[in-house]
């Protein structure tokens, strides 16, 4: 345990001086491998077995599908057709935001992508229309995190494979929790902006004209959003697995950006099959040193000694639960939304077992309280990549990205945790888990 604790150290002082994720937790699974007298030769085959499992093919090929609709003009879409439903009250062009963030995370499951294609757009627009610059990149920063939660959802995946659970299950635990806070932040959003004299808004349209606007909007938007349904459709039907489906919505990206959206050329298939690789290749990285850390971590029975240590503290599961939180923030304020999921089902679902708590649950409960930590500094990736799309320096956006996670992410986070049905519903509904 000594030279675990010891290891993850040096892990996080490397990402800390900004080491690459991938080498930091090389030279972490290294050190940790050879001081506890393993032999790594032993250990790197397990590393490209797990990494080359069918299951995991299923995170290129969503990473493919979600840049091929965010290079073919899926974005301005959803936003008008989001506009057209929200856009005409105070503080709607913030929830036009939320919701369209949530939507596109339905796409690519991401939370960079959603900042990159929803962002850009947005935090320029919120600005001209009278929005403070701080409260509109935090709003996107807080908001992308939606993608881990609205299915398909990429660190689901590989925290169900890393834990050895059903893919499907993972994507329904969070898909309630996901939509309230998706509500929360519009509701957040109106009611911070409700005294500000400086937002414009466009004048509401008679019922006929605004009901044609919703309609063209929606037609237009309507490949865009077929997509999660024709997803998640596959999967919850049992027509494909998440791997399958997610092969189905490369092939319908493509035809869709090329020569509906028009939105794509040959030459930017090229250039966005390349980013999806390159893409692919860093979180590959990342996850065959993971998975080597595991296996060292397993070997000298590190999961059990944890859940030891926190069993000595107390027996009662609310309050590990509650320690566990913590310790989970801290993992998101440190690393990515996939590294911290594959680090959670090492350490912590032999201890969920070990308590009795259901290990779907604990995934719903993974996926929000990542969410908040990767908005949350001294790390915080999304809070930083909203901040370089909406050139603001961290000062200036700080305060309002505050607001919204302790009204709104923090009370959810312990929502998910203490409420189990929330995430246990839609599972037991639809797979009579």
């Amino acid at each position: 345990m000594t030279l675990f604790l010891i290891s993850m150290l040096i892990v996080v002082i490397l990402i800390l001086i900004e080491i690459p994720v991938a080498f930091a937790f090389g030279i972490g699974a290294i050190l940790f491998t050879y001081t506890t007298g393993n032999n790594i030769s032993f250990l790197i085959p397990h590393g490209f077995k797990t990494a080359s499992g069918f299951a995991l093919l299923a995170l290129p090929l969503f990473i493919f599908a979600g840049l091929l609709m965010a290079e073919g003009g899926i974005s301005e879409r959803l936003l008008n057709f989001v506009n057209s439903l929200v856009g005409r009250i105070k503080g709607g062009l913030g929830a036009v935001t939320v919701l369209t963030c949530a939507l596109f995370g339905a796409i690519s499951g991401s939370s960079s992508a959603a900042i990159a294609a929803v962002g850009q757009i947005m935090i320029p627009r919120m600005i001209r229309e009278g929005y403070p610059a701080g409260h509109a990149t935090a709003l996107v920063a807080c908001s992308s995190v939606l993608a881990l939660l609205i299915p398909p959802s990429i660190p689901m995946i590989v925290f169900s494979i890393t834990g050895g659970l059903s893919v499907g299950a993972a994507f329904l635990s969070t898909i309630i929790p996901g939509i309230m806070l998706t509500v929360i932040y519009c509701a957040l959003n109106i009611w911070f902006l409700r005294g500000n004299p400086d937002i414009k808004v466009d004048p509401p349209l008679p019922f006929k004209a605004a009901t044609k606007e919703v309609v063209k909007t929606g037609y237009n938007a309507i490949f865009a959003l077929l997509m999660p349904l024709i997803i998640l459709g596959a999967i919850y039907s049992g027509i494909a697995t998440p791997t399958e489906a997610a092969a189905i919505a490369v092939i319908y990206a493509i035809p869709v950006g090329l020569f509906i959206y028009k939105g794509m050329s040959l030459s930017n298939l090229g250039s966005v099959t390349v980013r999806a690789v390159t893409m692919t290749g860093s979180i590959m990285a990342v996850l065959f040193f993971l998975f080597i850390m595991s296996r060292a971590m397993i070997l000298e029975q590190v999961p059990r000694d944890l859940a030891d240590a926190l069993l000595q503290v107390s027996d009662n599961k609310y309050v590990l639960l509650f320690l566990i939180n913590i310790l989970l923030l801290l993992i998101g304020m440190i690393v990515d939304d996939i590294s911290g999921s594959v680090l959670a089902a090492i350490i912590f679902l032999p201890i969920i077992n070990q308590l009795g708590i259901d290990p779907i649950h604990f995934a719903a409960v993974v996926g929000v309280n990542l969410g908040l930590g990767n908005v949350s500094p001294p790390c915080a990736p999304m809070l930083y990549m909203a901040g370089g799309v909406g050139k603001l320096s961290l000062d200036r956006y700080i305060k309002p990205t505050l607001k919204f996670l302790c009204l709104g992410h923090l009370p959810m986070v312990f929502l998910v945790t203490f409420v189990p049905e929330l995430s246990l519903f839609l599972p037991k509904l639809l797979l009579g888990y």
